[in-house]
């Protein structure tokens, strides 16, 4: 399996778990649900995210990891094509909660295929590659999604994802390039994860995600409220910071060189990213947008370089190290994407932003920190 035609099957795979979001408001009129209830189709297929790839993790251990996502991307696919047949949003939901819980095995299968493929210094030009086709995916499959409805009907869309997810799963090659990781008893892959260094990057990856999540999910508030922004037009275009992240992550490889020490580097970034957030607190449109802009390029360069650095550090098998990775990522979205909610709804724009570059700020401990300590150790 090429490295292109995994990164293609990166981006289809996204399309399954954020197309439905533009779709949403579409859900809840054509099922007769409230809009929180219909906010359930995202919850469902994210909440597995956050938990179950600490048990693929393990149970990938010894599989042909190719193997394994080819067939995720079938099931992905069946279940995606069967949604326009749904009568009962109940149905809906259990094929969300189905695609929930395959996602992250296609997820860890990808992330540990690439760190058991590529070292060095090519695993963070590889992964950075594949964090850029993570972004593509999640765009356009909103994008996709909504002009679909818009033009056609958006039970065409999911039909058009199963049969792309069907046509690449058919290209990968899996017998021909199988790969097997070595096998290790479970004991010494979870010893090896207990390092303080690379628990520490799993807990700033779970801050990162944390305020990213946060921030996008609340971002349509903040413009209607703050900056009286109701067109959807514009609401789009303040989105395409987004998209300006993947390019950030192009980079990523170039600053990488450029620095001596990659946890210098990661402290840094979290430095910019609380000040990214620390920008929006001025309330001018023009200063928010490139402190948006400059928030979602901090974000996705730490996770290129998070992303690389652990599996570097880490001597356990690549599917644990991966799984564990998706795991505390995800999990930080899941809490990100609700808890800063109750303080904005309460307390306002302000003490929302506030709590997050606490959490931010929260991160850049965890980096610093054990790399000083180690450092000390070092020398003493």
């Amino acid at each position: 399996m090429s490295y292109w035609l995994l990164l293609c099957c990166s981006v289809v795979i996204f399309f399954v778990l954020y197309a439905v979001q533009p779709l949403l408001a579409l859900f809840s009129e054509q099922y007769n649900v409230s809009p929180a209830t219909a906010g359930s189709l995202m919850t469902l297929t994210m909440l597995p995210l956050a938990i179950a790839p600490l048990l693929y993790g393990v149970l990938l251990n010894r599989r042909n990891l190719y193997k394994v996502l080819q067939w995720i991307m079938v099931i992905l696919a069946l279940s995606n094509a069967l949604i326009p047949f749904t009568e009962q949003f109940w149905q809906l939901q259990t094929l969300r909660l189905i695609q929930g819980i395959a996602l992250p095995a296609a997820l860890t299968a990808m992330t540990a295929s690439i760190a058991l493929r590529y070292k060095d210094t090519d695993i963070s030009s590889k992964m950075s590659g594949y964090i850029g086709s993570t972004i593509a995916g999640g765009f356009l499959g909103r994008a996709l999604a909504a002009a679909f409805s818009e033009y056609i009907n958006w039970q065409s869309f999911f039909w058009f994802n199963s049969a792309l997810l069907i046509f690449l799963a058919l290209l990968i090659r899996a017998k021909k390039s199988p790969i097997r990781q070595a096998h290790s008893p479970l004991r010494g892959n979870l010893k090896a994860l207990a390092n303080a260094r690379i628990m520490s990057l799993y807990a700033a990856v779970f801050c990162m995600f944390f305020c990213f999540a946060a921030l996008l999910n609340y971002l349509p508030f903040i413009l209607r409220s703050t900056y009286a922004m109701t067109s959807t037009k514009n609401i789009g275009l303040v989105y395409s910071g987004y998209l300006l992240g993947a390019l950030a992550t192009l980079l990523t490889p170039y600053l990488h060189k450029r620095c001596n020490n990659l946890f210098s580097f990661l402290g840094a970034m979290f430095v910019f990213y609380t000040v990214t957030i620390a920008m929006m607190y001025w309330q001018q449109f023009e200063l928010f947008l490139m402190a948006f802009t400059c928030f979602c390029a901090s974000m996705f360069i730490i996770h290129a370089t998070a992303a690389p650095l652990v599996n570097k550090l880490s001597s356990a098998s690549a599917s644990l190290t991966n799984g564990v990775y998706v795991s505390f990522y995800y999990c930080g979205g899941a809490l990100g994407s609700f808890l800063p909610g109750l303080l904005y709804q309460a307390y306002g724009e302000r003490a929302f932003l506030t709590c997050l570059a606490f959490v931010c700020l929260v991160g850049y401990v965890f980096i610093v920190v054990p790399e000083r300590l180690a450092r000390s150790r070092t020398k003493g």
